[in-house]
């Protein structure tokens, strides 16, 4: 599997086209773009609650192309901005050199409360709550790397609330399972290397991930907190081949973003032990966005995030949405505008 961690700093700015065949969430992803913010709702945004997190980018002396320099940035929902010093900016090999190529890992929780990366002062895998500001490392061994495995090696993904995480390797015979590590009690699953995990449901007691056939299909799984598998099907070429997924808390329901040829942005949500795709849902976005993420939430509606693009298809802003699956409405709460300063952007589940 690809890191998604491997971002080369001579890379475009990234959009995603909900067009191709469903990959990895260690696939690579390239930013750039950022600083400047519009807030929807600030005067009630929460303190502790991140809006994004960037790394600034400069030019390389003498070279014609950016790298990332200076520490994490995370950009709050109340206007402020705080420096995370403590955060590996910089992976560290398997070879045990730093490259500065490329991004270390890091996650934020899908409410923004949480974020996962590697710790500078010892390379342990660590999370810090943000209301808080308490930062602990992952139970047992888990903070650590397999023997082999670098820091672009790893991919991370928090659920929801920040209490569960899936950590993914990328080792060269693939043999490594993924881990749930229940960050509350350290209990600690594996899963079969086989499978691509994507996420979690809101409640964290679900995960989506696919598995490729032998016969060139696409068998969507959906696994309990333990890495069981609860449902398992191969699914129609609609659901297959268009992304964003998610997968909701009654762990059957997968919202599935389609990008049409023409431009349009529809929903579908399949029902996994129905077998069944949902009618066609217009999503009422501008044409220069394209979607780039969604979630549930508990009540039953999803959240989306759409990157806005210009003619040249760079990324120039982002635009978080509150999207009714039924009628294709959406309600703007957030508006994040990127300018040429930011190496790379991280949002809230991702």
């Amino acid at each position: 599997m690809a890191s998604k961690t491997a971002i080369l700093a001579a890379a475009v700015a990234a959009t995603v086209s909900a067009l191709t065949a469903l990959t990895t969430p260690a696939a690579a992803q390239t930013r750039t773009g950022a600083a400047a913010e519009t807030r929807t709702g600030a005067s009630s945004a929460a303190k502790d609650e991140v809006r994004y997190a960037w790394v600034k980018s400069c030019t390389k002396k003498g070279a014609d192309y950016t790298m990332a320099c200076g520490p994490w940035l995370v950009v709050m929902r109340d206007g402020t901005t705080r420096t995370l010093t403590d955060a590996r900016v910089n992976p560290v090999t398997a070879a045990g050199k730093v490259n500065k190529e490329v991004i270390s890992e890091f996650n934020l929780s899908g409410d923004g409360r949480s974020a996962a990366y590697f710790r500078k002062s010892d390379g342990k895998l660590v999370v810090r709550d943000f209301a808080t500001n308490r930062v602990r490392a992952l139970p047992g061994t888990t903070s650590r790397l397999p023997k082999g495995v670098g820091m672009d090696d790893v991919d991370a993904k928090l659920s929801y609330d920040g209490g569960r995480i899936r950590l993914d390797y990328t080792d060269s015979k693939d043999k490594l399972p993924t881990l749930l590590v229940d960050l509350k009690t350290g209990k600690v699953s594996k899963i079969s290397p086989k499978l691509s995990v994507q996420g979690f449901s809101p409640d964290g007691h679900h995960l989506l991930a696919t598995r490729s056939t032998g016969e060139n299909t696409t068998e969507l799984l959906v696994l309990d907190e333990n890495g069981a598998t609860t449902a398992r099907r191969v699914v129609p070429q609609v659901v297959a081949n268009n992304i964003p997924q998610a997968v909701a808390d009654d762990g059957n329901s997968v919202a599935v973003m389609i990008s049409t040829s023409s431009g349009k942005t529809r929903l579908r949500v399949y029902d996994l032990e129905a077998d069944s795709v949902g009618a066609a849902v217009d999503v009422k976005v501008p044409k220069n966005e394209s979607p780039h993420q969604i979630t549930w939430d508990s009540s039953g509606s999803v959240t989306l995030w759409n990157l806005s693009n210009n003619k040249d298809g760079d990324t120039t802003g982002i635009v978080r949405r509150s999207l009714d699956p039924d009628s294709g409405a959406t309600s703007t709460i957030d508006t994040i505008k990127l300018g040429a300063k930011v190496y790379m952007w991280w949002l809230p589940g991702e």
